[in-house]
């Protein structure tokens, strides 16, 4: 008889995974050994840990966990997922001496002292969500959102007033989720409002981002929120990848009108339920979560788009424009400053810090009515600024080569240009 089987959370497991990667184990279904039995005699057991769920939809189970135990070394560490605990505490009271909860593992120790198994939900790995924030933050982030985004004035203002009623409601558990459907011409900033409001959460990560465009086929759902495999760990799905890796409670599905039907009415259900759920019934809790939805159709053919039933569940709807003019120098303002600031941290340099009035002398602002292709012109005039750099006197000590260089030489040695 085995010591201990051990159980974790559903939604616990990623994170159980990826921290016991990164101590040197893996973990393993118990599937791949009742496919090929011969797996067990060459198997690390002091790197490996077992994870025995998907005996759960065995009919015999008490059967078949005895006959593939015997396969195993008696050092091995098994778990489960804890939806099965009363199922396996009966039929698999032959095979273990113990039952015992896992919660936010950490050393091999961890797994198996029971003493050590469980820790203070603070320790928790979470998001953190615009719910969290203190009536103090909360001003700060707003001051950092106005200064970070440029234009857009009505829907900061209106934005606003929506999370003041979002948190409210939320606390009093009747809205789950701000829900947010951006309409505009490709390259007008509605993605990067998502990004920002990611930035002045203090997202240290990357955002959680879907693109749409890649899910216009019949089996768009499947690849969203994958497909019944047989067994957790298995691989896994974008979206639950995205918003696992992420650590802010936002997420941004880019280009929503190229998708279809089926996940029109997933994302219905997402919205009125406050979770995603995926094919294996794993759930992730997006209480407090704010999704912002993109699409580059028109105002006209939204509502010929999107049916009434999910039009109505987003909490805002608004059409972005090109900005103006103004707000253009002053992306063009932010944008430089924010590439002098990295390449002189990176490269050890002196660029000075305001480079504005060169590149409004270089870029006509009034010709990009797309923000992307005004970005791609500020990379092309920051380069040429500094190949011009690469021509004057302006020369310093290379402490690596012990000799006298132009800066621009140095960032242009650096980028290989």
């Amino acid at each position: 008889m085995r010591d201990k089987l051990l159980f974790f959370e559903r939604e616990d497991f990623y994170e159980l995974k990826e921290i016991k990667g990164a101590e040197g184990y893996e973990i393993l279904s118990i599937t791949d050994f009742i496919k090929e039995n011969d797996l067990a005699h060459v198997l690390d057991y002091n790197s490996t840990i077992i994870d025995l769920t998907t005996l759960a939809t065995y009919t015999q189970i008490q059967y078949a966990t005895e006959e593939i135990l015997r396969l195993f070394d008696d050092s091995t560490i098994f778990i489960s997922d804890k939806k099965h605990k009363e199922v396996f505490k009966y039929e698999l009271r032959y095979c273990f001496l113990e039952f015992s909860d896992i919660d936010v593992p950490g050393s091999k120790e961890h797994l198996e002292d029971d003493s050590n198994l469980k820790k203070s939900s603070s320790t928790k790995k979470r998001h953190r969500k615009i719910i969290d924030l203190s009536e103090e933050e909360l001003g700060d982030f707003f001051v950092k959102l106005r200064e970070s985004l440029y234009g857009h004035e009505k829907f900061k203002d209106e934005f606003y007033e929506l999370v003041k009623t979002f948190r409210i409601f939320n606390k009093i558990k009747e809205h789950k989720i701000l829900s947010l459907f951006l309409l505009g011409e490709s390259g007008v900033g509605k993605t990067e409002v998502a990004r920002t409001i990611y930035r002045c959460l203090g997202g240290q990560k990357k955002i959680a981002q879907v693109n749409f465009g890649n899910y216009s086929s019949e089996f768009s759902l499947s690849s969203l929120i994958g497909s019944s495999r047989g067994y957790i760990g298995s691989e896994d799905s974008e979206i639950f990848i995205r918003v696992r890796d992420t650590d802010i409670g936002i997420i941004l599905i880019d280009e929503f009108e190229k998708s279809n039907a089926s996940l029109f009415n997933y994302f219905l259900d997402v919205l009125e339920s406050g979770k995603i759920i995926s094919s294996l019934a794993e759930e992730i809790d997006l209480n407090g979560f704010i999704i912002v939805f993109t699409s580059n159709i028109s105002k006209q053919d939204f509502p010929l788009k999107i049916s009434p039933e999910l039009r109505s569940r987003f909490d805002y709807k608004g059409q972005f424009t090109l900005l103006y003019d103004e707000d253009k120098e002053k992306y063009v303002e932010f944008r430089v400053n924010s590439i002098v600031r990295k390449v002189n941290k990176e490269y050890e340099t002196q660029l000075p810090e305001n480079l504005l009035e060169y590149f409004l002398q270089k870029i006509d602002v009034s010709k990009f009515t797309n923000m992307r292709d005004l970005n791609k012109k500020i990379k092309r005039t920051f380069v040429d600024y500094i190949a011009d750099l690469q021509i004057t006197t302006t020369e310093y000590e290379d402490i690596t080569s012990q000799s006298k260089v132009s800066i621009g030489r140095k960032i242009l040695n650096a980028f290989k240009l």
